[in-house]
């Protein structure tokens, strides 16, 4: 797949950044509501969330391979069916470079952008204009039949203090973790901790629980840099999509380009 890497990298803009930090220090001094006035400082912090994550980002989630978000003395836990499945996946059948959704939580290697709203979040891909919808408004998953199996699943969010914290099930199993062929079932659970570290790097902390195809639930961790200035493009993948012809071998042997 076609990546675009924008002119500018992770390098925010000094004065940016500068404005970001007396405000990060303000917070941290009060980390908690006063006794007075508390309902002011509640409606100030809702305001300040409403626009803490929003911007263009880069990378955040796996794409090579989710081994690389591993921490040191973690593995990947596959359960031997789902190792068999990976081995036998070949790289022209991926669904992303067949321009199928990429799932959670993987990250095609194009920019992204966060729109941030009282009730919802949204995730705007420039990968093929898709995008992923958070529900923050205090509704919970579907149940049984209402709960219809779909790429990215159905997300809810809700805040821990900076981090914003999404849970999503629902999922198909069409979908692979990495250009490593990583595969899931339907049984996927993923809990994704967004946090912005500072003005230009924002920390993805992604649980994995699939007792389909993991022997137990695992942690990865991702960054994205943020591209001030930027706007998303047009891209429609179907479009002289040249990558399954290109695409030869083993899935697993496959490593894509750094973010």
């Amino acid at each position: 797949m076609p990546t675009r890497t924008p002119a500018g990298g992770s390098v925010a803009s000094a004065g940016a950044a500068r404005a970001w930090e007396p405000r990060r220090r303000k917070r941290e001094r009060r980390t908690k509501p006063r006794s007075a006035g508390a309902s002011k400082w509640t409606r100030t912090e809702a305001c300040r969330r409403e626009t803490r994550l929003s911007g263009v980002w880069f990378g955040g989630g796996p794409a090579g391979s989710i081994e690389d978000g591993l921490a040191p003395d973690e593995t990947v836990p596959l359960l031997p069916e789902a190792r068999k499945l990976k081995a036998s996946r070949l790289a022209k059948d991926d669904p992303i470079v067949n321009c199928l959704p990429s799932g959670v939580p993987r990250i095609a290697l194009l920019p992204w952008r966060i729109v941030q709203a009282p009730t919802h979040i949204f995730f705007l891909f420039e990968s093929d204009n898709k995008f992923r919808q958070i529900f923050i408004d205090g509704r919970a998953h579907p149940v049984g039949d209402a709960l219809n199996p779909t790429w990215y699943g159905h997300s809810t969010g809700q805040w821990d203090g900076d981090t914003l914290v999404v849970d999503t099930v629902g999922f198909n199993d069409r979908s692979w973790f990495d250009y490593q062929a990583h595969p899931h079932t339907d049984r996927l659970h993923v809990v994704e901790r967004f946090t912005r570290r500072d003005f230009g790097t924002l920390e993805n902390q992604i649980t994995i629980d699939d007792p389909g195809a993991y022997a137990r639930p695992f942690t990865l961790t991702f960054r994205a840099r943020l591209l001030p200035g930027l706007d998303l493009l047009e891209y429609v993948c179907n479009e002289n999509n040249k990558d399954p012809a290109r695409m030869q071998g083993p899935a697993e042997a496959l490593r894509a380009t750094p973010q």
